[in-house]
């Protein structure tokens, strides 16, 4: 099972805009008040990785659908509050909804939530990859990930790995790094990323993953030592780190990502116009600068395909949340 959803996601990864995606924007359905802005729901905070490229690729999606576009922050319980205000929206295309990969992890991790992730929406188009490191202190006497798993072999337990608090994205991917490798290291949750990076360059934790953008300046200094990439292709930012799969781990790829969603029964029209928008609209400068200032790669999933890369990120992300045992009320 693990190997089915390992080579269908990378099939997914590396799928082109699809057909429908290429649809000229004029296909796009017309509701009938034409001057109504579009309403586009950020259900994270103001300042986030998506907020930010909401915000970018605003202005483009405006143009390209012929709408003025309102990004609307409506953060809380990892998304799900804005979320839940989405599937409620009517389906006329005016109210879309810009996300992140906690919308497939939530369901794994919260005891109830008020919508079905698959069943309520309709997912346009998944638009960026966030790839994350494997970075530790460099006081830690490994140099290599083939080092960091014979140390862990050796010395089972007395290893600390932090993330940004249980069920986040950076705790599922030191539980996949767990499950890939068998090594026994502690979890430590923090209450954000940021105390994260402070305690991992203090050495209270000696190893996490993290956002590149968010420690490249830190690993140019020498305070943190970055041993590999998450994703399955090497970051630009980081070009002389190698993969996890390339340094040993040969199955590993994990990311978090953002993606364009409208609620269900959206009319087929409008997705293939509004994939074909917001893929003009990526591409973009506003948007480019955006994307490559948040240490992200652009991905071209579009309608054809998005769904059943949510439905393998779903399944994914529920086994490592039950793997790790995080709940959230």
């Amino acid at each position: 099972m693990k190997d089915t959803t390992f080579m269908a996601r990378r099939a997914l990864l590396a799928t082109a805009l699809l057909a429908a995606c290429a649809a000229p924007v004029g296909a796009l359905a017309q509701p009938v008040n034409s001057a109504r802005p579009i309403r586009l729901i950020v259900p994270l905070a103001a300042g986030s990785t998506v907020d930010a490229i909401a915000r970018a690729a605003a202005p483009g999606f405006g143009r390209a659908t012929g709408h003025a576009v309102v990004v609307e922050n409506l953060a809380g319980a990892g998304g799900i509050t804005g979320t839940a205000q989405l599937v409620k929206a009517p389906r006329d295309g005016m109210t879309l909804g810009m996300i992140s990969s906690n919308h497939v992890i939530n369901p794994g991790i919260y005891k109830s939530i008020p919508f079905d992730s698959l069943k309520d929406i309709t997912p346009i188009a998944v638009l960026a990859t966030v790839p994350l490191v494997l970075a530790v202190n460099p006081a830690l006497p490994v140099k290599s990930v083939t080092e960091l798993l014979a140390h862990a072999k050796a010395h089972p337990g007395s290893l600390n790995f932090g993330s940004a608090g249980n069920g986040s994205t950076l705790h599922l991917a030191g539980e996949l790094l767990v499950s890939e490798t068998g090594i026994a290291i502690k979890h430590v949750p923090y209450r954000g990323t940021g105390p994260l990076i402070t305690d991992l360059i203090g050495g209270q934790v000696q190893l996490g993953f993290v956002s590149i953008s968010q420690v490249a300046a830190q690993v140019k200094a020498g305070t943190l030592r970055a041993l590999a990439v998450s994703t399955c292709q090497r970051s630009a930012a980081l070009p002389d780190v190698p993969t996890l799969a390339e340094a040993g781990v040969p199955k590993y790829a994990f990311d978090a990502w953002v993606a364009l969603i409208a609620p269900a029964g959206l009319p087929r029209g409008q997705v293939d116009g509004y994939a074909a928008a917001i893929a003009k609209a990526m591409a973009s400068p506003e948007a480019h600068a955006a994307v490559v200032g948040q240490g992200l790669s652009l991905l071209s999933i579009g309608p054809d395909a998005a769904p059943a890369f949510f439905q393998a990120e779903l399944l994914k992300h529920q086994k490592l949340v039950k793997q790790s045992g995080a709940t959230l009320d």
